[in-house]
């Protein structure tokens, strides 16, 4: 039965500690990529960065993706600069060295982004100074304590705007998703994580208390299909 989805869940996801190695983890990343890549996901991310480059163009932009995972965002956002003519450059950042030997294998045409190992909070803005800072699928896996800390060196980093892509929290996504899973995903992992992600997902009233702890910068929060919202941060700067 599931429980209640009033609050967010706080259970760890298989993936937090993953036990596998490279070959499983490329699985379970195949599974995640081939749901975003379904039900729409990725292009929530690119269609967002794509709308801030319009409206703040630069010569050049630096672009960092935290909890890149095996960087199929970061390629799909590359190949939209590409396709634009747009000049830029992308960072990956990640705690799992086996997901970045991953990213790095499968960004080999790519020589416009590159990968670090890094924790995010320590470092400075001027080590990670970017133009945009994107984070998909990687905020709900925190509390919300440590979120605050999180989202305020986001807002640190991003000089333009921050675009987090996360998940809904609603028990219709959770139904979809259990009988989505049994045709579309070949992993155990990913069929559990998938489960646990949308009960510690987010409704509008939690990403709306996070943001208040954020005055200094605007707000923008969207209901996205399929059970996403998307949160764009951008400074707040004088008329």
């Amino acid at each position: 039965m599931l429980a209640s989805l009033k609050v967010r869940s706080t259970e760890p996801e298989l993936m937090d500690d993953f036990k596998g190695g490279i070959q499983s983890l490329k699985l379970v990343l195949n599974d995640i990529n081939r749901v975003n890549r379904i039900l729409g996901g990725n292009a929530i991310t690119v269609n967002s960065v794509a709308r801030l480059m319009k409206r703040h163009p630069r010569e050049h932009y630096t672009l960092i993706d935290v909890g890149c995972a095996d960087g199929t965002m970061l390629r799909a956002i590359a190949r939209y600069c590409r396709k634009k003519n747009i000049k830029a450059s992308f960072i990956g950042v990640d705690l799992s060295r086996n997901a970045l030997q991953i990213a790095e294998e499968a960004s080999r045409d790519f020589p416009e982004i590159r990968y670090l190992e890094q924790d995010v909070l320590q470092t400075s803005k001027v080590a990670l100074n970017c133009d945009i800072l994107i984070t998909t699928l990687m905020t709900h896996h925190f509390t919300n304590a440590q979120l605050e800390l999180f989202l305020a060196q986001f807002a640190r980093l991003a000089d333009i705007a921050v675009v987090n892509n996360d998940l809904h929290r609603s028990r219709l996504a959770f139904y979809l998703f259990k009988a989505f899973s049994t045709v579309f995903i070949r992993t155990e992992t990913a069929k559990i994580d998938g489960l646990i992600s949308i009960r510690k997902g987010f409704k509008r009233r939690d990403l709306l208390a996070l943001a208040n702890k954020l005055p200094q910068m605007k707000h923008d929060i969207r209901w996205k299909w399929a059970f996403r919202y998307v949160w764009i941060m951008q400074p707040k700067r004088p008329n």
